[in-house]
């Protein structure tokens, strides 16, 4: 590892995250049985106003289906498949997919709790804060709270107060905000109404104002973090109305905030674009979360996108969601993408140029290659990268971004950091017009096509495919097409092609939809 590139890394971080890491390599609190008081009765968490998403199927018998990868049951520290794999086995999201009952939901629990603190993984603070909002929505489902087994109240409780004890200020971000919707919510459930609620909501008030930008995004500029987090302020909502608890506005207010920003960003069929770390099938979908927010009583207005940095521009043929932002959350940039200046495209409705999405979260080479400039669909000068994506989740050298013009039908902005250089775009009503300035240098422009879209060179240069052509001007053209694989979901590569326009100083793309398009 390079120093330099340690050291730009480090730069980013708030004291308290270098603290924290020093504190927990120090000293990690074990996990303890703890006897849970009389007096937590827990019965404000019960009767509910409104049902929960339900979650996808993922267990069959012994058999388990994560990320789309299918592996039987053999312990709960199973890490064959990769680490996110066992996480997803210890947040139990599987007590809330539909068909799960309470006997098989307790088999699970039970198992669980045999040798509880030999669950190395399923005791670190992110899946315990997952799984104690899925056992409080799984006993509010299947339990009145007088028929709750005592041991698992006993787990339950011990398993807040080992989590109050590893709240993940070394990292911050989205891990701290799901470490406070557990502990708001767990404390809810328990009855709880003393100094642990009282610091529960403060901790995700506190979190909530800190990571919800201006426009309503949450700061780390993922469409589909912001979805799993939506899902999981309604559920607090939902154990708030419960408990009629004093944070309830304060919720209510930010979730109709979220929700303005996700009408916005959402494509015309409801679906969220691949920027960032986003995947198809990981969160509940738009549409299930807008349902769930009617059933809670939440209204809202479509929002902008201004902070968050992403524009959209259509017509009645064509649809562009751009990315002309900069990083925002800068001591938390695990889930970016060096993609400043990316863009998706569709056409009657079918995606055509489309973002190479995520397939894994391993540290491996396709992950470096997910999060890198090459991925997207951007002008790149040799190797830059504008943002020094490293390491799985992290980020050195960063660049400025400026939006220099801006309305309806165009918008221009500026980088500046390793290199100097400018995009705009500007739809009219027969084409999408994509104008690369790099200032005398010689780069390469990338537009990865929608798996299954053929795509060939015309005799003038020009790139011909059944949505739509693409036409090139600028000094020194260059047209090939390269394969390319495409990422439909977590471990899910299908082929496609790439267009590289190579080119100096300056190109000019103009993109023609083929007008009798079909949408399907």
């Amino acid at each position: 590892m390079k120093i330099g590139k340690l050291l730009r890394t480090i730069s980013h971080l708030r004291l308290t995250q270098v603290t924290h890491q020093v504190a927990m390599r120090l000293h990690r609190p074990t996990y303890q049985d703890v006897h849970c008081p009389e007096t937590l009765e827990g019965k404000r968490g019960t009767n509910l106003p409104a049902t929960f998403i339900a979650k996808p199927r993922a267990v069959s018998g012994d058999a388990f289906t994560f990320l789309n990868l299918t592996k039987r049951f053999t312990d709960w520290n199973d890490k064959e498949l990769g680490m996110l794999w066992a996480y997803n086995l210890n947040y139990m999201d599987f007590l809330l997919q539909e068909g799960m009952d309470a006997f098989d939901g307790k088999m699970w629990i039970d198992r669980f709790l045999r040798d509880l603190p030999a669950r190395t993984i399923g005791l670190d603070p992110y899946p315990t804060a997952l799984r104690l909002i899925n056992w409080a929505k799984f006993f509010s489902t299947h339990y009145q709270q007088k028929d709750i087994p005592e041991n698992w109240r006993t787990a339950y409780y011990s398993q807040l107060i080992h989590l109050e004890h590893r709240l993940e200020y070394h990292l911050l971000g989205n891990h701290l905000l799901e470490d406070a919707f557990a502990l708001y919510v767990g404390w809810i459930h328990m009855g709880e109404k003393g100094s642990h609620l009282a610091q529960a909501r403060r901790l995700l008030l506190g979190q909530l104002r800190e990571q919800t930008l201006s426009d309503g995004a949450h700061y780390e500029q993922s469409p589909m973090y912001h979805c799993i987090l939506l899902d999981r302020l309604l559920d607090t909502i939902n154990f708030a109305q419960a408990a009629d608890d004093e944070a309830l506005p304060s919720l209510k207010e930010t979730a109709q905030q979220w929700l303005g920003w996700l009408d916005a960003i959402v494509w015309n069929d409801n679906t969220i674009p691949l920027f960032g770390d986003s995947a198809i099938g990981i969160a509940p979908t738009p549409a299930q979360i807008q349902d769930y927010a009617r059933r809670l009583g939440l209204s809202w207005t479509r929002g902008t996108m201004r902070k968050s940095g992403y524009r959209k521009l259509q017509n009645t043929i064509l649809e562009t969601i751009i990315d002309v932002g900069h990083i925002t959350a800068t001591y938390q940039p695990g889930h970016t993408h060096s993609d400043p200046f990316s863009f998706e495209l569709r056409t009657n409705g079918r995606p055509f140029v489309v973002d190479t999405g995520i397939s894994t979260y391993e540290k491996n080479a396709r992950r470096q290659y997910e999060r890198s400039y090459e991925a997207h669909n951007v002008a790149q000068i040799g190797k830059e990268e504008p943002f020094e994506v490293w390491g799985g989740f992290r980020v050195g050298r960063t660049s400025t971004v400026v939006v220099i013009s801006d309305d309806h039908n165009h918008i221009a902005a500026q980088r500046k950091g390793q290199y100097k250089a400018e995009r705009q775009f500007t739809l009219t009503e027969d084409q999408l017009t994509i104008t690369d300035n790099v200032f005398g240098h010689e780069a390469i422009a990338r537009f990865h096509l929608a798996p299954q879209c053929s795509a060939t060179i015309e005799a003038d240069g020009s790139v011909k495919s059944p949505l739509g052509t693409f036409r090139f001007e600028g000094k020194d053209i260059k047209v090939e097409l390269k394969p390319c694989q495409i990422s439909i979901a977590y471990n899910q590569l299908v082929s496609s092609t790439c267009i590289e326009a190579h080119f100096k100083d300056t190109l000019t793309t103009s993109i023609i939809p083929t007008t009798q398009g079909i949408k399907t």
